[in-house]
């Protein structure tokens, strides 16, 4: 996929030729990128990036809503940035309806487990599974 394209129909992040996650560098650089759903169709702008309070890795992209509308958090993992936008594979829907957050808390374990059900991220694999061992009330990720 190239710097300017944008996932096509079937397609996500996840299973497109670089099912690399993207790196702390790609992820800051993407602060006031317009976000958008699988379909190409605008959602927001990313606003920051929450990383894991141990490994310092970037785990979710803090995302407002509008121009003065809320904040909510998006998996980080499988996005992917081109020039002036960044594409998850989550509808429109499915993002605006997701956790309201404050810009700059931390997140708890619980409070993150949210965050992961409403993706319908969970099991024995990727950041559920990264955080299953940690206290409900230990700070999981942080605001980078």
């Amino acid at each position: 996929m190239g710097e300017d394209e944008q996932p096509q129909g079937g397609e996500t992040a996840a299973n497109t030729a670089t099912a690399e996650r993207p790196s702390h560098e790609d992820v800051l650089s993407w602060n006031g990128h317009r976000l958008d759903e699988i379909g190409g169709a605008a959602v927001g702008k990313v606003e920051g990036a929450y990383v894991d309070a141990s490994s310092g890795r970037p785990e979710w992209l803090l995302s407002r809503m509008g121009r003065f509308g809320h904040f909510c958090l998006v998996p980080a993992r499988d996005a992917v940035g081109g020039v002036g936008h960044v594409w998850v594979p989550y509808t429109r829907d499915q993002i605006r309806r997701a956790p309201r957050i404050e810009p700059k808390s931390e997140l708890t374990r619980s409070r993150e487990d949210e965050f992961l059900a409403h993706y319908g991220i969970g099991g024995e694999a990727g950041r559920a599974a990264d955080i299953a061992d940690r206290d409900a009330d230990a700070v999981t990720a942080r605001p980078a």
